[in-house]
């Protein structure tokens, strides 16, 4: 008889601890799946209350964000850490170029819709193809003190053509190219008169 007790006792006493333990899960499990406060959470591109503007100084696809690319290359020619210089240089000419993009699409979208909105992108493309274009020609002098011609030469073509060979970014690249030997006919000649230094779009 004290046996069966016993076991009546243990059962009774299981049953009361499942019963606890089936209380205390669901708390346990709302625990877990709260945010903690230092949490970073997703965000929901989709979500129409998002509304985070990406030209914050900290973002890269912005106009500062390139500005702060191209100060970084500076310091590492400073330092002759010319690699570093040109992955820099490199990384701020895609984002100026994409930037110049966006801005030109959007002009196209808006134009015969808002000229006040057209105009302010198109401002904007031309600025930030001017700042690519600069950023290109510093690349290209990276690569001429790494004595590497090969790669230079691309990048100051590109410049003329964005640029127009009479303006004043286009003639730098051109004496750029004059001084590798890459052409051999100078320009401009003497008297030779510049334009604006806006480049084509």
């Amino acid at each position: 008889m004290n046996t069966a007790a016993a076991v009546t006792l243990m059962h009774r006493t299981l049953l009361s601890v499942i019963a606890v333990l089936s209380l205390l899960s669901p708390v346990n499990a709302q625990v877990s799946q709260s945010p903690g406060t230092n949490s970073p959470q997703p965000i929901d591109p989709n979500d129409p209350n998002n509304l985070r503007p990406i030209t914050q100084s900290n973002s890269l696809l912005s106009i500062a964000g390139g500005d702060r690319l191209v100060k970084d290359a500076e310091q590492a020619v400073s330092a002759q850490n010319y690699t570093l210089a040109a992955k820099k240089l490199q990384e701020a000419r895609q984002v100026y170029n994409q930037l110049s993009n966006f801005y030109q699409e959007l002009n196209s979208s808006f134009s015969g819709i808002d000229n006040r909105v057209s105009d302010s992108q198109r401002q904007k493309a031309l600025l930030t193809a001017q700042k690519r274009d600069e950023a290109t020609f510093q690349l290209a002098l990276v690569h001429r003190a790494q004595n590497q011609p090969e790669l230079a030469v691309p990048l100051l073509v590109q410049i003329i053509k964005s640029q127009n060979p009479t303006r004043d970014l286009g003639k730098k690249a051109y004496k750029q190219l004059f001084e590798l030997g890459f052409v051999d006919s100078p320009y401009p000649r003497e008297g030779g008169t510049s334009s604006s230094s806006s480049p084509k779009k």
